[in-house]
């Protein structure tokens, strides 16, 4: 048992790997000159720059001139979109699916404004995409096809080589989101040859916030986002993020070193967590394949709970936890995710997303398992609607508004 607060939203973000805040700490005093300056005090930030950029391609298996860094994700995920479709000006077609990043979501449908045709590939009630489908939809006319390498509400893993594959026999552009990859899937960019576009966030595998890198192969089309001066080989423009990229190569040189280690250390926190949970808890459905999935990721759906009420009781108890993407925090609409996976309305509002990373420690894991069930039981027990008509495969819609408003005054 312990009394700290126990973290588990590390899908969100993560501790700061204590080699990377000591790699950057020398950048706070005598090693503070611009990358860009040609004089030894820039020169002296550009060798730990470059440091990092080796230590990045080696964590992706790729050429260091195809690592391109940036302020994270969304960014990343931006820039390839529109570098790809600046490359085939001729076609007007995008093909992604229905459980993406919004950094990915939101942009493509804003393209669908611009007269490009969309596609958002549904999918099975364990959210894998169909290939079949992906096949049906795509055509000559397809100039991108953008998915996700694991969801970071589910973790549940995308077939992206099978699906380069298919995209590549149309002559179509690949642009992976690997943000939930890095860090706990091993990524090999000379083995997916079919990948032409691959973003990455520092934060995510314990460097720190606000640095990412986008892989763009040599062969891929290339249209800057941020325009200015000649930074990163003129592909990115804006004085380097120093701090978060030596951070970030840091971190990626720890999971360089380490990844068969971690993975499974995580999956051992995970499965006891989930194991736990099942044991304890009544009413529980783990939402998503449970086998293809990531090492460090669970969503469990506690089916008759308010998912809102659920989230701050465990965060009065010290358990940080979500209910999906952080970027859709405070937020009262269910997962777009776990609507897409057709999950039960009966468990979709009580949905959480557990998510341990390798500093997770065996006394957080078994804490927290007996302060949630806590929390779920007491929920259960204070709700006039946990033991009637709520009880069965889905709530109406009445049922469903009676519910968060009962919850909303607790």
């Amino acid at each position: 048992m312990t009394d700290r607060p126990i973290f588990l939203d590390n899908n969100s973000t993560t501790f700061p790997a204590p080699e990377g805040v000591e790699a950057v700490l020398p950048l706070f005093g005598e090693i503070y000159g611009n990358p860009s300056s040609t004089h030894s005090f820039g020169q002296k930030v550009r060798h730990e720059i470059e440091l990092a950029r080796e230590n990045v391609a080696k964590l992706l298996n790729c050429k260091t001139s195809e690592v391109v860094f940036n302020s994270g994700a969304t960014e990343g995920n931006n820039t390839a979109v529109y570098a790809a479709l600046d490359g085939m000006p001729e076609r007007k077609h995008i093909i992604t699916t229905r459980v993406e990043h919004a950094s990915v979501l939101e942009v493509i449908r804003y393209l669908a404004e611009a007269g490009y045709r969309i596609t958002e590939l549904s999918v099975d009630r364990l959210g894998h995409i169909d290939l079949d489908e992906l096949k049906n939809e795509i055509s000559g006319d397809t100039a991108l096809v953008s998915l996700m390498w694991a969801n970071n509400e589910t973790g549940v893993i995308s077939p992206i080589n099978a699906a380069g594959d298919i995209a590549k026999q149309f002559g179509a552009l690949v642009h992976v989101d690997a943000v939930q990859a890095a860090g706990k899937l091993k990524i090999d960019l000379k083995e997916e040859l079919a990948i032409d576009y691959l973003t990455i966030s520092g934060h995510k595998f314990h460097g720190l916030k606000g640095a990412g890198a986008l892989f763009v192969r040599e062969s891929a089309p290339f249209l800057p986002l941020i325009r200015g001066g000649h930074h990163e080989d003129g592909r990115r423009a804006g004085t380097e993020n120093a701090m978060g990229i030596v951070a970030m190569g840091a971190a990626a040189a720890l999971v360089n070193r380490n990844l068969d280690k971690h993975i499974e250390h995580m999956k051992k926190m995970r499965d006891r967590l989930q194991g736990g949970l099942l044991a304890k808890c009544e009413d529980v459905i783990i939402n998503g394949d449970q086998m293809d999935r990531l090492p460090n990721t669970l969503n469990a759906g506690f089916k008759y709970i308010d998912g809102e009420a659920l989230l701050m009781m465990l965060d009065a108890a010290d358990i940080a936890v979500s209910a999906g993407s952080a970027c859709k925090s405070g937020s009262m609409e269910p997962s777009h995710v776990l609507l897409a996976m057709n999950v039960p309305l009966s468990a979709i509002h009580g949905s959480v997303r557990f998510c341990v990373s390798r500093y997770t420690e065996e006394g957080e894991v078994d804490a927290a398992i007996d302060k949630i069930a806590g929390i779920v039981k007491r929920l259960r027990e204070m709700s006039p609607f946990g033991h009637t008509e709520t009880r069965q495969d889905a709530l109406s819609a009445e049922a469903l508004e009676k519910h968060k408003a009962y919850f909303a005054k607790v």
